[in-house]
């Protein structure tokens, strides 16, 4: 954003005073220690609320009724009652109201959709997710007070995703938390939530920072065919049904042709796809190429595109409000279902 020619930083806010000296020298903006300085002046038309993620909801709030258009980082809110009152009082202003779901705009994620929805796959049977990997640490995001934990930390990207292929509605959810030995912090890093629901995929999604060998990060199973994915490449695999074999179901004990017993097995014509096609995310290790940060430079761009759109031109955002409701009304479920680690939330919401 600090160089595209449509946005213009005018002001940053930062506790860390050599932070704030280093965006005056870069970006030749004033700075700020408190941001309620921002709400002061008349030469802004977006604040992007970066702040610690306990704080998102009342900040944005305060912006939106200050007359400003918010971008905020997710999460959005603790609870999804917050989020009815910020898209509340974003109506009431006339403002915008975004969140920063970025990772919708990731090329891999996009061509994972293209494919889906190109239903060569047949009918989605599973969509897998893992945002895995083995790593600890021991700052801010380690609390649940601030609203942390690998949930709600890294946990938005992928249950965006996956509620984007889930379809649209809320479906059922089941949760497991973990936080294991020796992690630091009171909050979960090893996270396992599923989705369910009649017509739609099952979901399985994992956010766990224990797991050494990683899995790819996409599994899609359908009744025709399948696709893996990472950041930088798709694969996929399917037939048609019209090339495949015919069978007819049989009782009797199938045999091979010397009358030994055999397991079905057939070969089917399978096609197959691969993204990209070409370019450097097919030779990466030769060329310094680098899918991941390739993916993450794109999909920011993509991203503040799309805003400028919805900001000069009143274009709807794809990553709609909705969504990120229906998102913050599963990571409330999640908790809820783990009192070993929210319990103290969970009496909170009860009343008790």
């Amino acid at each position: 954003m600090a160089t595209d020619p449509r946005y213009k930083i005018v002001a940053v806010v930062d506790a860390i005073a050599g932070r704030r000296q280093r965006a005056t020298k870069e970006y030749q903006c004033a700075a700020y220690r408190d941001y309620h300085a921002l709400l002061k002046r008349q030469d802004i038309d977006l604040i992007v609320n970066a702040s610690f993620s306990h704080q998102h909801a009342p900040i944005s709030l305060e912006c939106l009724r200050a007359g400003f258009h918010v971008l905020c980082e997710k999460p959005l809110a603790a609870r999804a009652k917050e989020v009815d009152g910020l898209i509340a009082a974003a109506r009431r202003a006339g403002k915008v109201l975004a969140v920063f779901h970025q990772s919708h705009f990731a090329p891999h994620f996009q061509q994972i959709r293209k494919v889906i929805d190109s239903g060569v796959l047949g009918r989605i049977v599973q969509v897998s997710i893992a945002y895995n990997g083995w790593a600890r640490r021991w700052d801010w995001q380690t609390l649940t007070g601030f609203n942390a934990g690998s949930l709600l930390n890294t946990g938005p990207h992928p249950l965006h995703q996956g509620l984007v292929l889930f379809g649209d509605a809320m479906p059922k959810v089941t949760c497991f938390m973990d936080r294991t030995d020796g992690s630091y912090g009171d909050a979960e890093n090893h996270v396992k939530v599923i989705f369910a629901g009649a017509g739609h995929p099952l979901v399985d999604i994992e956010v766990s920072s224990c797991c050494a060998y990683p899995p790819v990060t996409f599994n899609v199973y359908g009744t025709r065919g399948g696709l893996k994915a990472t950041a930088g490449s798709v694969e996929w695999r399917y037939f048609r049904w019209e090339a495949a074999p015919r069978h007819k179901v049989t009782a009797v004990p199938v045999r091979n042709a010397d009358g030994t017993p055999a397991y079905p097995v057939e070969s089917l014509p399978w096609q197959t796809g691969v993204w990209p096609e070409t370019g450097p995310a097919a030779d990466a290790t030769k060329t310094g190429y680098s899918p991941a940060a390739a993916a993450t430079t794109s999909m920011t761009g993509v991203y503040y595109d799309r805003l400028y759109e919805t900001l000069t031109r009143g274009t709807p955002m794809e990553t709609s409000l909705e969504l990120a409701r229906r998102q913050i009304a599963v990571i409330e479920e999640c908790q809820r279902q783990n009192p070993q680690i929210y319990g103290k939330r969970a009496k909170k919401k009860s009343g008790r």
